[in-house]
């Protein structure tokens, strides 16, 4: 059997060691094993998740051979559970694999305990009414809980846990921790020592383009009360400035200094997704306070003391134009900087837990190093109740984004989703599931659909006759792509969560298969991103300090 970091190379250089330790001591239980569970748990299973558990209480039918890759003639009138397992072991050996041949709605009704044990669970294919059960039993168990489904050409995926917290949210873009608008004094007297006004052009072509911006902008503030660039006026006059200081026209330094000017406008101090974050009342800890909070609340009191209202350096510096001498110097400034505001913290963080009356070792240095130098990207993220959610939307984003023509067809997919479960609880199937109903079957989905608009607040709000027509050809099937690509979705979303790292996706994703209208909101990182022909709907969650996004 191949080794851990040979098998799972290219993963590795994602989530590291760390991300790869937190999949395979994992333990993912998942409802339904048609298409869409079996994508999805198929990807986990490659990707070396600790553990899985199928569950699922049906036979394998010859209709399932069209659609699900986990199971072959050889498996049609067996359980379906135990088939798909099988395949799925057969991926890779070193997941540890069974199954449960028992209906996942009996399971939720009859032994909710069951769900306790695992460290997250993939429900697909859940109507409303367990969807709902599942989510206050996961919520009570603090098990992670994520929903897919896939309908004809649509589908949903939604997250739900009480709060997931993230230090290594790794974002596509984020400024450069220099300092250059509110240097230290080791880094301000560094600066100091070289002359800018050097005569020899090799030495004038080789100082760093962070020692340029900090002495330049300490001269401009000298003239300028203290303040730096703002307007755009200061701004332009500033690399104005900058330009007149070179001496040739191949001086490298001088560029990067011009385009990393922005450095020196950006506001001192933290930020405000930040600030919110150390404001938040679980900042106040006690002995049930996790470790993340109790690192957030020596950050605080760090930010008020040693940190004179900034965060910890992160200690990094990108490459530049330098000779070697100023640029090893310069990093050495950085990491001595950085290691000095790390050893305040871990302090900080022993004295917190000594007085809660925890093991003051408990929380290890690694994990205060980590917390350190990401602490200008924290994000936490709360999600609603999926009870919540159906019962008591924000009906003011949500009449806005129904009358939005990007919008309104997820929104109407999503409103169909729903309805399509009422319609099954009311007939005993899903329109359009059987033949010679397909007239009688549309009339009674836009009827339910009016009314859960109603319920909405929307009365005179309408889903076109199309979509309906549409939703009532699916007939409740899972097309294979669809549940593919709804299982990938899931799966990623499933990986962020363990892992902790990248921000996982904040409201109801909608996948909207017949326009393949893209839309890419930044909660998919760049690291796990596909190519997405999608819409997504923020409907469920309170995601702190972080989304654009409908929270109905």
């Amino acid at each position: 059997m191949a080794e851990p970091k040979t098998k799972y190379d290219r993963q590795l250089r994602i989530w590291g060691e760390q991300g790869q330790t937190a999949l395979e001591k994992a333990s993912i239980c998942l409802l339904n094993c048609g298409p869409t569970g079996s994508e999805t748990l198929k990807n986990l299973v490659l990707g070396g998740i600790g553990s899985i558990t199928v569950v699922d209480g049906s036979k394998v039918e010859l209709g399932d051979l069209g659609n699900n890759f986990m199971v072959d003639e050889s498996s049609v009138g067996q359980s379906k559970a135990k088939c798909v397992c099988a395949f799925l072991q057969e991926l890779n050996d070193a997941v540890k694999a069974k199954f449960i041949e028992e209906y996942p709605e009996a399971l939720i009704e009859t032994n909710p305990s069951f769900f306790s044990q695992f460290t997250l669970v993939v429900a697909t294919q859940l109507v409303e009414d367990s969807m709902m059960k599942l989510d206050r039993i996961c919520r009570e168990a603090n098990v992670m809980l994520i929903f897919a489904r896939s309908y004809g050409l649509t589908g949903l995926v939604r997250i739900s846990t009480k709060e997931h917290t993230i230090v290594e949210s790794k974002p596509d873009h984020f400024l450069d921790d220099l300092r250059l608008n509110n240097p230290w004094p080791e880094l301000r007297r560094f600066a100091e020592t070289i002359d800018l006004d050097v005569s020899d052009p090799v030495a004038h072509k080789h100082i760093p383009y962070v020692v340029i911006l900090v002495r330049m902008a300490q001269e401009w503030a000298k003239s300028h009360g203290g303040a730096l660039p703002s307007t755009r006026e200061e701004k332009k006059e500033f690399k104005d400035l900058l330009k007149a200081r070179k001496i040739a026209l191949d001086e490298d330094n001088y560029k990067e200094a011009i385009e990393a000017s922005f450095k020196v406008f950006a506001p001192r101090g933290i930020s405000s997704d930040l600030q919110q974050i150390i404001n938040d009342t679980c900042a106040e800890v006690d002995t049930n306070s996790s470790d993340f909070w109790i690192m957030v609340a020596a950050l605080k009191e760090f930010i008020k003391n040693e940190g004179g209202s900034e965060a910890p350096l992160e200690g990094s510096i990108p490459d530049m134009t330098s000779s070697t001498e100023h640029y090893v110097n310069l990093q050495n400034i950085y990491l001595a900087k950085a290691e000095a505001d790390f050893l305040a913290i871990e302090q900080r963080v022993r004295n917190i837990l000594k007085k809660i009356g925890r093991d003051p070792s408990s929380i290890s240095k690694a994990t205060i190093k980590s917390f350190c130098k990401n602490a200008r990207k924290l994000k936490v993220c709360r999600y609603r109740l999926v009870e919540d959610e159906f019962n008591s939307p924000i009906l003011s984003e949500f009449q806005k984004y129904i009358t939005d023509e990007d919008y309104s067809v997820a929104v109407g997919f999503y409103i169909l989703l729903r309805a399509v479960d009422r319609f099954a609880a009311n007939y005993n199937s899903f329109p359009g599931q059987f033949d010679g109903a397909m007239d009688e079957d549309i009339s009674r989905l836009k009827t339910t659909a009016v009314s859960l608009l109603s319920d909405f607040g929307c009365n005179g709000s309408t889903i076109t006759e199309d979509l309906i027509n549409e939703m009532c050809r699916f007939g409740a099937s899972e097309l294979h792509a669809v549940a593919a690509f709804i299982g990938g979705i899931a799966s990623q979303e499933v990986i962020k969560l363990i892992t902790r790292q990248f921000v996982p996706m904040s409201g109801t994703f909608i996948f909207n298969g017949i326009d393949h209208k893209s839309r890419h909101d930044k909660t998919l990182s760049k690291a796990m991103e596909v190519q997405l022909s999608c819409t997504y709907l923020w409907f469920n969650s309170i995601q702190l300090f972080t989304g654009t996004g409908i929270a109905l």
